[in-house]
């Protein structure tokens, strides 16, 4: 593969056990994924996911949505260890752009994932602010939602080719990924557009050996498996 796979999740065993694999290159999460998990204590979990990507550079996002308070928890997930990139999203509830809070983060040093990003305009204002730092004092990343995109019935591979189009032209150093898949064959499709990373599920990581699997073969064994379920149900005709 020419891009790197981050799991998605917050199911802490199963970020340990894929910190040991190693075609996942980092992490990310969100509180909805951690609240979903049953998470009572964000900060907790944050420093467990830490602790559990065994040094994997993992995405952690602020809770706030008033452009101070998310520099101050932004600052506060940036301390809490080295492998922490700040998920920070491009705008807040209220429709209002925080490029000045990204702005801000980014010339403290702070490693950033500008989140929930989804058209070109968007990340050509955040390339412009990112671009206020050098590539040696911090991550950049933009994480391009391609997968609700696609829900939204657009191309996704056309969209998010010109979403990084849009960043070369402003952050060259800055990386994108494709987020939100909803199946393996998005990996090639972030590979096309010029991802350099994108994140997946376990479920889905879980089917990447399939890629280039013989479809012939793939037939055989859907046949397969479809009269081996009659039989053990007991169906008859």
């Amino acid at each position: 593969m020419t891009i790197k796979v981050y799991a998605d999740g917050a199911d802490l065993a199963k970020m340990s056990e894929l910190a040991r694999d190693p075609r996942i290159a980092g992490f990310t999460t969100n509180p909805s994924l951690a609240r979903k998990a049953g998470v009572a204590n964000y900060l907790d979990f944050c420093r467990a996911a830490l602790d559990a990507a065994g040094g994997k550079p993992v995405s952690l996002e602020v809770l706030a949505d008033e452009p101070q308070e998310i520099f101050s928890q932004g600052c506060l997930l940036a301390n809490l260890a080295p492998n922490v990139v700040v998920k920070v999203p491009v705008m807040n509830t209220y429709g209002k752009t925080m490029t000045h809070v990204i702005r801000d983060l980014a010339l403290d040093g702070v490693s950033l994932n500008v989140t929930a990003v989804f058209t070109p305009p968007q990340v050509q204002a955040v390339g412009e602010v990112l671009a206020a730092r050098g590539p040696e004092d911090g991550r950049s990343i933009v994480s391009v939602f391609a997968g609700r995109v696609a829900d939204a019935g657009v191309d996704p591979l056309q969209h998010v080719y010109n979403c990084r189009c849009a960043l070369s032209s402003t952050c060259p150093h800055a990386e994108m990924l494709w987020a939100s898949p909803r199946q393996t064959y998005d990996l090639t499709l972030a590979e096309r557009a010029g991802c350099e990373i994108i994140t997946m599920t376990p479920d889905l990581i879980a089917k990447l050996p399939l890629r280039g699997k013989d479809l012939t073969e793939y037939s055989r064994e859907t046949v397969e498996m479809f009269y081996r379920d009659a039989q053990a149900a007991g169906f008859e005709l």
